[in-house]
């Protein structure tokens, strides 16, 4: 399926500083180094106001990298539910985890199988045409509700900028990352394998970029 320029749009990000958790993560929080598509859709539905992660399903996602983000480790705490009681101390314990700054990157969203009237490039063009017209609360994050966006910036259409890093689909690829995920169980959260490519002057997502979101 080909991507249609009137259904298709082109964001870049800025996040000073996040964690994306490695979903096989225990005590040691590793964090993935690039945001997961599944991470991206929910922040964009959270542009929109959007609360129903379902509404937009059929969605693609095209990302590639601005930055090669340094990682750090730090110490702080964790909440793991083992007694009733929310504030028993043995619910909480200190333990690692690594972050990334400078996190910049571009992400086209296109329409693809969304049925939805308005799709979701339709309704992030409004959100910029329009602000007062969402109706959100928070701010907005990539990932946890600390790892604040300090920017979005709508790109035009002929777009050719700084070299980019394509994450493409890839059997083969040693990078395996979420596209939908189970915020109840496991089972149902959905996987693919990707590459990231070197630098490269192509600036229209290449078939092998698209990532389409779909439940399970």
């Amino acid at each position: 399926m080909t991507a249609t320029t009137e259904k298709m749009l082109a964001l870049e990000v800025e996040v000073p500083i996040a964690s994306f958790r490695q979903s096989r993560a225990r005590e040691y929080a590793e964090t993935y180094p690039v945001p997961p598509p599944s991470t991206v859709y929910g922040m964009l539905l959270s542009m929109v106001g959007e609360m129903d992660r379902y509404k937009h399903c059929g969605t693609r996602l095209a990302i590639a990298l601005l930055s090669q983000p340094q990682k750090s480790t730090v110490i702080r705490t964790f909440r793991r539910f083992k007694k009733k009681d929310i504030h028993d101390p043995s619910n909480a314990r200190p333990d690692y985890q690594e972050l990334l700054t400078d996190i910049r990157f571009i992400t086209w969203v296109d329409a693809g199988l969304d049925n939805s009237q308005p799709t979701l490039p339709e309704r992030l063009q409004m959100a910029f045409a329009n602000p007062a017209s969402i109706n959100r609360f928070g701010g907005l994050c990539l990932g946890e509700s600390r790892d604040l966006v300090n920017a979005v910036t709508l790109l035009p259409k002929n777009y050719q900028g700084q070299s980019l890093q394509w994450l493409v689909c890839d059997e083969n690829g040693l990078l395996t990352l979420p596209y939908w995920v189970d915020h109840v169980g496991s089972k149902d959260t959905r996987w693919q394998r990707y590459l990231i490519l070197e630098p490269s002057d192509l600036y229209h997502p290449p078939e092998s970029a698209w990532t389409l979101i779909q439940a399970a």
